[in-house]
């Protein structure tokens, strides 16, 4: 349907139907238009300037990708830029302006309204990854002294150009935070009740430099519509609403997946191949280390293998099942962190369960593998070495795919980064050891 409504809106813009046009766009959401337009000429981006409302602008314009929103900026003389920021949150025409060359930049903060442009440059001086950086100083904040009938005439002023006012920020008479009170709370109340008489005062606060995935889990845990920021002193800086957390959970889910696989951070879309080649090399050439780290374990036992030639197509067997136990055990460890579920402190023990986890999959999987291997080569003792080797490499995954990212937590590394390399290099490393180990002692009843 969507891609429908697309190819309708670029043959109207093709065969000059301004009304159609104009139809379907009010049938988009602005999202939907944003990756329209990102993937079309010029032209059809000035057609969509022209016969559109700034209003609309403004709206695909805090959807956009970088590029869109400087293709689009690009077309627009500064007080209309300045026009479209106005009616833009904060927090989005930061996020806007962090893209723009920095003259360009600077030229348009020194057009924003004084009030605006304090809120504005506040912003610009946190971590974009910190809840500085992602909140917005578009809330309700009221004294706790003002009457219900007071509070809602304030609500009524303030109230269209916050970005959350469902949820209203209590203050004392030092400007402190000390409560939240619920919109519904203020409409069901007496209009000549106090505001404080409805405070919950029971609230949660984080600091602008708090890093945004521990703001992401704190909302995520206790169920919260916005969350609080404050300064040292208590004083409310701006609030982190709950569609900014989305898109924290999804951004931190990305980087997790990609540092797991050993890129890291966030990638480009439309990054060169030098690009993506410099952001996965390095991680690359570790593994090559380990990778000749396995090899050389091989050759200690090379020996062995010229005598047992079954040796050679079976080893591999338990360095993969390995892999995959390990990875599984990894995945879920990097969850549980992520959630704030798991300390190195608090739960190390927990390493001994994930032991007693790997060696019972062990059993059962290098069970099955030593009956199959048994009949193929015709030798129980192989089927045996084989059992062995799988319960003491899924006991050693466990151990990796638990500790690792536990490790790299403690020392202030993300948990995902790069911990499936250490895993593969110890899964493979003593899975050869293991398993040709065996078979070294053994010898005599193989050949």
């Amino acid at each position: 349907m969507l891609d429908r409504m697309k190819h309708a809106l670029k043959s109207s813009i093709e065969t000059s139907d301004h009304e159609r046009f104009n139809l379907l766009i009010k049938d988009m959401y602005p999202i939907d238009i944003a990756d329209f337009l990102s993937v079309h000429s010029d032209q059809i981006l000035i057609t969509f300037l022209k016969y559109t409302s700034p209003d609309l602008h403004a709206k695909v314009l805090e959807q956009a990708n970088e590029k869109l929103q400087l293709r689009m900026i690009k077309f627009l003389d500064y007080s209309e830029v300045i026009h479209l920021f106005s009616q833009m949150s904060n927090d989005d025409v930061v996020d806007t302006l962090g893209h723009l060359p920095i003259g360009l930049r600077k030229n348009i903060i020194n057009e924003i309204k004084e009030d605006e442009r304090t809120s504005v440059e506040q912003l610009l001086g946190y971590s974009k990854d910190s809840a500085g950086g992602i909140m917005t100083t578009e809330f309700i904040a009221l004294n706790r002294n003002l009457t219900i009938s007071e509070a809602l005439d304030k609500i009524r002023e303030i109230g269209p150009d916050t970005e959350v006012i469902e949820l209203i920020f209590i203050l004392n008479n030092n400007h402190e935070l000390v409560g939240t009170a619920d919109l519904r709370d203020i409409l069901s109340s007496d209009t000549n009740t106090l505001l404080s008489s409805i405070t919950n005062e029971t609230i949660l606060t984080v600091y602008p430099e708090m890093d945004q995935e521990k703001v992401a889990w704190l909302v995520s845990k206790y169920d919260l519509k916005a969350i609080a920021v404050v300064n040292s002193d208590n004083k409310l800086l701006g609030i982190i609403t709950v569609d900014d957390i989305i898109d924290v959970i999804v951004q931190e889910q990305s980087e997790d997946l990609l540092r797991l696989g050993g890129i890291g951070g966030q990638l480009k879309s439309d990054g060169t191949v030098f690009y993506y080649v410099q952001r996965r090399i390095p991680w690359l050439l570790i593994n090559l280390g380990t990778a000749f780290l396995a090899a050389f374990t091989v050759t200690l036992f090379e020996d062995v293998i010229s005598q047992v030639v079954a040796l050679a197509s079976s080893m591999s067997i338990v360095t993969g099942m390995g892999g995959n136990a390990g990875n599984q055990t990894l995945s879920v460890t990097v969850r549980s962190i992520a959630l704030g579920e798991l300390d190195l402190k608090k739960h190390w023990k927990k390493v001994f369960k994930e032991v007693m986890i790997g060696i019972l999959q062990g059993a059962i999987v290098g069970s099955l593998a030593g009956i199959i291997l048994h009949f193929k080569v015709g030798n129980p003792m192989i089927g045996l070495i084989i059992f062995l080797a799988m319960i003491g490499n899924m006991a050693v995954a466990s151990i990796f795919g638990f500790m690792v990212p536990l490790i790299l937590k403690r020392f202030n590394f993300d948990p995902a980064l790069g911990s499936s390399i250490f895993l593969t290099a110890a899964t493979d490393v003593l899975g050869f050891f293991f398993f040709l180990g065996l078979a070294s002692l053994f010898l005599p009843w193989l050949v």
